[in-house]
């Protein structure tokens, strides 16, 4: 089973992130559960969120939070100094973090695998705004491979209108191709962008 943490603010899409990788999951003959944890004031506009999603090839059966990471998801950078995102990584989990600085520039320690990509910025170039959900999923999909950049766009197709679903395919495509040209920099690996 795969775990994915992600790490946002009320109303950044931390939670349809959740659910369009379920579908994603789901469109590439996965088993998924996506699901969001609002306790603690998250349900407040800005507030910390996290969402969660787990993949496997079996059905699953576990419904608690994910606390043992195989990926994290920071759609905030600024959350960095607020949150350990990094607790309970696995010894091989990776972080991918929507900024143009570096990991260790945000205060990632230089052990932990991680990636930036300026998932806003792609956002704001191919939809005008900054929602930057579907480009981080496009860059998840990108620099892991757990996800069918195919799959990823089907999802959106089902969750937004035609016109809303072709901006964000588009942010997703064009964080995917980024993504994908920083993995063949690092050769491969991920590793600290």
């Amino acid at each position: 089973m795969k775990e994915i943490r992600i790490h946002g603010r009320g109303g950044q899409g931390a939670v349809v992130t959740a659910e369009l990788f379920a579908v994603a999951a789901y469109k590439s003959g996965k088993y998924s559960l996506g699901f969001p944890f609002l306790g603690g004031g998250g349900e407040r506009r800005g507030a910390p969120v996290q969402a969660f999603v787990r993949l496997d090839d079996r059905p699953i059966r576990l419904r608690s939070k994910v606390y043992e990471p195989d990926y994290v998801i920071v759609l905030d950078p600024t959350l960095i100094s607020i949150v350990d995102v990094t607790a309970g990584l696995k010894p091989d989990a990776e972080i991918i973090i929507n900024s143009e600085k570096s990991p260790q520039e945000l205060g990632i320690p230089g052990h932990v695998k991680a990636t930036s990509v300026p998932a806003s910025q792609i956002a704001m170039e191919t939809m005008g705004i900054t929602i930057m959900n579907t480009a981080i999923m496009g860059a998840f999909a990108g620099l892991t491979g757990e996800f069918d950049i195919d799959a990823i766009e089907q999802a959106i197709q089902e969750k937004f209108s035609s016109e809303v679903a072709s901006k964000n395919i588009l942010a997703a495509r064009s964080a995917y191709d980024h993504a994908a040209g920083i993995k063949k920099q690092q050769g491969g690996a991920s590793g600290g962008n």
